[in-house]
């Protein structure tokens, strides 16, 4: 079936990831709501350098207190980028937020933006200095190796991406809840068919909420049963036809088929 799709060294601390001091106002992107300022410390606003001026374009996860997760269809080779970290409010200055410039980028060898339903839409951003970790700013947890989350399981999605289909990117950060899409569901002929492979997760596509452009590279948040939350996907791509089709849930990376890359990165 053919689809159309829209792409979207570590330091011991006294924090500990997954484990945020200001805890996401979560008990029940686009139709999601502002998110409680800094409760998703791990979030991070990718921007790059245009006439002098600095646009976000995607988010990422920071998981190293000098190395960050995104999404590799994030990645331009000929532009400049920084990471900034500590953000909530991208059109005002924040005491907590701190711009920093990469060391180097490292994008999967065998992510090809020709194919994306080939998968691996992974990518590192290595900082050019280690980030001071505070109640504003702290690292994600990377699930188990080969982790598979059950059909329905609640996660949200965060982001600043557009607020509906073309329209213009949040300058609050965003969450969504959106429960995870088993694969045998997610893979039917009326959902996304073959363009998913078990090195994806899915989640949402009820037709309301979903991410968008801007959200790509950002996490899926889903809480383990200790109560810690892990970062279980990296935000892929969406239909085509809309950020928020139905049956058309928004596809992200599952970040724990990607373990030893990751180490190994």
């Amino acid at each position: 079936m053919t689809s159309i799709i829209l792409v979207l060294a570590l330091i011991t601390s006294t924090y500990g990831c997954g484990t945020p001091p200001i805890e996401p106002d979560a008990p029940r992107v686009v139709n999601g709501v502002d998110a409680r300022p800094h409760s998703w410390p791990w979030q991070i606003s990718l921007q790059y350098e245009r006439n002098d001026i600095w646009r976000h374009t995607c988010g990422g996860s920071l998981i190293a207190t000098n190395w960050v997760m995104t999404a590799a269809h994030c990645i331009d080779m000929k532009l400049n980028y920084r990471v900034v970290v500590g953000k909530h409010n991208l059109e005002v200055s924040e005491p907590s937020a701190k711009a920093i410039l990469p060391a180097k980028i490292i994008v999967h060898k065998q992510w090809n933006p020709v194919l994306l339903s080939i998968g691996n839409d992974i990518a590192m951003i290595k900082l050019s200095e280690h980030v001071s970790l505070t109640d504003q700013v702290q690292l994600a947890c990377v699930p188990a190796p080969d982790t598979i989350l059950p059909h329905n399981y609640p996660c949200y999605i965060t982001g600043w991406g557009r607020l509906y289909t073309g329209g213009p990117i949040s300058a609050t950060l965003q969450q969504a809840l959106m429960p995870v899409v088993d694969h045998d569901t997610c893979s039917q002929n009326d959902w996304w068919g073959v363009s998913i492979r078990r090195s994806m997760v899915c989640a949402g596509g009820d037709g309301v909420v979903g991410g968008c452009n801007g959200d790509s590279g950002g996490p899926l948040n889903c809480k383990n049963p200790e109560g810690v939350w892990e970062v279980h996907g990296i935000a892929s791509f969406v239909s085509g036809l809309g950020c928020n089709y139905p049956k058309k849930p928004t596809v992200f990376t599952r970040v724990s088929d990607f373990n030893e890359w990751i180490d190994e990165v």
